[in-house]
């Protein structure tokens, strides 16, 4: 019997299905990835980085955000591009584009396709936002990103900047050296991260959200802290919410 055909037939099915499962998917499920947690660090004192971002194999339409080691700096990746940035004084800091970085705690997340949302001109504020965006998404079960674009009026953010050899085993020793910067009338991008199920993992434990912003000029970014927006910001949750 001639098994020669058979085999070949065999073996070239066997290569199809070992290249549809080895290839990168060509279209982002839009899952949230979440890597160590705020309470190891702000408790527990682990500062070490748990994941390096240039390990992060998709990058395409890659969003996501989280302090840097050892509190050194804030980082936010939008659209693919990741932003890191540092205290330079008490007044100004360094933004610089680099994927060459590592987080103690990371969330992130592949979008691809996003959907303005209507926001209602009551909503201004960071706890407005919550609020509405708890209220809308109210059945969702599972954390989303969501993104701002607009001017923003007023905003506080802040960028860590823990002092070397520094321990910390509370959020007071977490916050040694943080600066926090005022915006006003500032033209901005914040991305942020929903969930009701990760307090103290990557949102503080007393809130749903958490965001970072960056100005449209690429000068300034960091962790939201307060925020008042003005009327026609525009918010994008992924085509799937």
């Amino acid at each position: 019997m001639n098994l020669t055909n058979p085999l070949m037939t065999l073996l070239a099915l066997l290569f199809t299905l070992f290249d549809v499962h080895s290839s990168p998917a060509q279209h982002s499920d839009k899952a949230v990835h979440v890597v160590g947690a705020m309470r190891n660090v702000m408790w527990k004192g682990e500062l070490y980085g748990t994941i390096d971002l240039d390990t992060i194999s998709n990058k395409k339409h890659l969003y996501g955000l989280g302090p840097v080691e050892y509190l050194s700096g804030e980082l936010l990746v939008f659209d693919g591009t990741a932003y890191k940035s540092t205290v330079l004084t008490d007044s100004t800091m360094v933004v610089k584009e680099t994927f060459a970085a590592k987080a103690p705690f990371f969330v992130y997340s592949n979008i691809d396709s996003w959907r303005e949302h209507p926001l209602p001109d009551s909503v201004r504020t960071m706890q407005q936002l919550e609020a509405y965006l708890n209220l809308t998404n109210k059945h969702a079960r599972k954390p989303f990103a969501f993104k701002l674009r607009g001017e923003v009026e007023s905003a506080t953010i802040h960028v860590v900047n823990l002092p070397k050899g520094a321990v910390v085993r509370s959020p007071d020793d977490a916050h040694q050296g943080r600066k926090n910067y005022r915006l006003i009338n500032r033209q901005s991008d914040i991305v942020g991260f929903f969930s009701r199920e990760h307090r103290a993992v990557f949102t503080h434990h007393d809130s749903f959200i958490h965001m970072h912003l960056l100005t449209s000029d690429k000068t300034m970014m960091g962790h939201v802290d307060e925020m008042v927006f003005k009327t026609g910001m525009k918010l994008f949750l992924p085509t799937d919410k």
